[in-house]
């Protein structure tokens, strides 16, 4: 299997790599990929996969089924680009004003589309069922969830659940797996600091929200170091202040907007009541009033320990043993892959696209780029993986 998937992957690699070029060039925001769903739709059928398309506006479902019975795997991938202007000097640059994959999801999609040309071929060969999932919306809103509300996890009943990300810190060739937490929860706040405007020169007859709402983001961080144990990693960081029109004007209110970021859910729940006291006691000293809101996004990525064994020992067969890696400590990134994990094992891993470690690719950077050649990893990755988990 290990050499006809190789053989396969070579066949098919020219089309896998120009997929990625036409969706790169024609980027799209998030429930909003419908050119991109519509060429998913039309390759999946040119292979005799089942699909479902519109699904959770935008997703897309194929369904591939082996001839002999048996369990289902599930592969993901995510199909959203970023609102950035594209710098990268390359010969598929974005054709779309303020649009441009800048996180290796053309690359996702056309990975994933790889794997399916390969197993459609194998599928004599296979027992079970793999679902070939094409998700909008990861990078803001997130698709997941709502895939799942739309039973994508049933008929047939998903027994394992696979993604992967290319990853700009991790060297070419190189695959790195993680048992566990993986990804941290990306919760968004916001606060408003209100306080009465009044001339700049006579501040001491207004109260000035600038002046309490930097007081209240130093003091959000003494959560971090102070209240919060210090081998559990917190992230609060404030993005985005707004407040004020003049330079001789005390505004009336301050805005601030910010992301939380936790490796569990009791961390998780306990941040915003944290957070809420600090804000209370330091505008209520200074005489002003505020408003909190925190709103929960995606839950903590924890990977299932047997899955996680399963893919480290398939992607060896791919890349080879010295290629695989543990990664040594999680992050504090975020993935919506989350759901899919909270309701069947599965496990999410990275895969190396940086040509020198020590210049590695930055996402959401308007100058990302990566080598086409790392297409074959990631369709063979995940064709091995699925033919490992089913025929095991």
């Amino acid at each position: 299997m290990i050499e006809k998937i190789k053989i396969l992957s070579e066949k098919y690699y020219e089309r896998i790599r120009d997929i990625r070029h036409l969706i790169h060039m024609y980027p799209e925001d998030g429930f909003q990929e419908f050119k991109t769903s519509k060429l998913i739709v039309e390759e999946l059928e040119n292979l005799g996969i089942e699909v479902k398309q519109n699904i959770a506006k935008t997703g897309v479902v194929g369904l591939l089924k082996g001839s002999k019975p048996g369990k289902t795997v599930m592969l993901r991938a995510d199909m959203d680009a970023l609102k950035l202007e594209e710098k990268a000097d390359v010969p598929y640059k974005s054709k779309i004003p303020g649009m441009m994959h800048g996180c290796g999801h053309d690359g996702h999609v056309a990975g994933l589309l790889g794997t399916a040309m390969i197993l459609s071929e194998l599928k004599e060969e296979l027992y079970g069922n793999i679902k070939f999932i094409f998700q909008p919306a990861e990078e803001r809103d997130g698709g997941a969830k709502p895939m799942i509300d739309e039973g994508i996890l049933e008929n047939p009943k998903v027994d394992a659940v696979f993604g992967a990300h290319l990853w700009g810190s991790l060297k070419e060739g190189k695959v790195c797996v993680k048992h566990g937490t993986m990804m941290a929860a990306p919760d968004i706040f916001k606060f408003k600091v209100i306080g009465k405007g009044g001339h700049g020169a006579m501040p001491h007859i207004s109260i000035d929200p600038i002046v309490i709402t930097c007081q209240v983001i130093n003091s959000l961080q003494t959560i971090v170091s102070r209240k919060n144990n210090p081998l559990n990693p917190v992230v609060i960081t404030c993005g985005k202040i707004q407040g004020g029109d003049s330079h001789n004007i005390i505004p009336n209110e301050v805005d601030v907007e910010g992301t939380v970021r936790t490796l569990n859910e009791e961390t998780r729940k306990w941040i915003p009541k944290a957070m809420e006291e600090i804000i209370k006691g330091v505008t209520t000293s200074q005489g002003a009033t505020y408003k909190f809101d925190f709103e929960p996004k995606y839950p903590p990525l924890i990977n299932d320990s047997k899955m996680t064994y399963l893919a480290e020992e398939s992607l060896k067969k791919v890349v080879g043993n010295n290629n695989v890696c543990e990664l040594k400590e999680a992050t504090m990134g975020a993935e919506d892959f989350s759901y899919f994990t909270k309701e069947v094992p599965g496990t999410f891993f990275f895969l190396g696209i940086a040509e020198d470690e020590s210049n590695p690719v930055l996402h959401h950077n308007p100058y990302f780029k990566w080598e086409d050649k790392n297409l074959k990893i990631l369709s063979e990755g995940f064709a091995q993986i699925s033919i490992d988990f089913l025929n095991t």
